[in-house]
């Protein structure tokens, strides 16, 4: 039986945010809702909004970066995503496309070994979605999810871990660079062929041909924002 203390807290707006991201419906490195629209949903004042933030950032379930906004952190992470946050202020653009390019080709790796059935599925589908994006927001949403999809498939916790950490720090990099000129990707987006390419590596369970689509879609993307790096 609940005691009359822990009630409030189960109720109200503590209890809420930390059944919001027990839901499922937010993974490691998603953004929560802006506070504004959390004080309608949750039905409550910022001051009291903010001390829930407060006390799940303490205890490692979220981190908050100022002028972006806060983040479901990485699982089992303890206070690391302060450090994160952190971080996040030191790295450039270019520093973080490095990182990725070190680490997100091994993870393609050790999909294509271990990856079932159901991942490969669910690394089309991901494919998928991000191809249908409507706009650059959904695209990038999406890619995120893609990328993702593929650490999943590891079937490696350690790993999948330190994709949530760099994808934390990723999404807290100020893509000041960035100029979009169109409402979504074009059709012919050289990151959807390149996406699919990666699938069928992953799909075909070849480690080497996994490791090199992964790293000329990052070498890729970059290109497009930096030149070569």
């Amino acid at each position: 039986m609940l005691t009359l203390r822990e009630q409030p807290e189960r109720n109200g707006p503590l209890g809420q945010l930390r059944a919001l991201i027990d839901s499922g419906d937010y993974a490691p490195g998603d953004r929560l809702p802006p506070e504004r629209e959390l004080i309608v949903s949750l039905g409550t004042t910022r001051a009291t909004l903010r001390k829930a933030l407060d006390t799940l950032e303490r205890e490692g379930l979220i981190w908050r970066h100022v002028g972006k906004g806060t983040f479901i952190a990485a699982h089992g992470v303890g206070n690391e995503p302060v450090c994160l946050a952190q971080l996040s202020k030191r790295v450039t653009p270019v520093h973080l496309m490095r990182a990725r390019l070190s680490l997100e080709p091994a993870i393609a790796r050790e999909a294509a070994i271990n990856a079932s059935d159901a991942a490969v599925s669910r690394l089309r589908q991901a494919g998928t979605k991000a191809r249908e994006a409507a706009s650059w927001d959904e695209y990038e949403a999406q890619d995120d999810h893609f990328h993702r999809a593929v650490a999943e498939a590891t079937d490696n916790p350690l790993l999948l871990t330190l994709f949530d950490q760099l994808n934390q720090v990723r999404r807290a990099v100020a893509w000041n660079s960035v100029v979009r000129t169109s409402e979504r990707p074009p059709r012919d987006h050289s990151s959807f062929a390149e996406h699919d390419q990666l699938i069928a590596a992953i799909a075909a369970r070849d480690p080497a041909a996994a490791h090199a689509a992964m790293r000329q879609h990052l070498g890729s993307v970059s290109a497009r924002l930096f030149g070569e790096i």
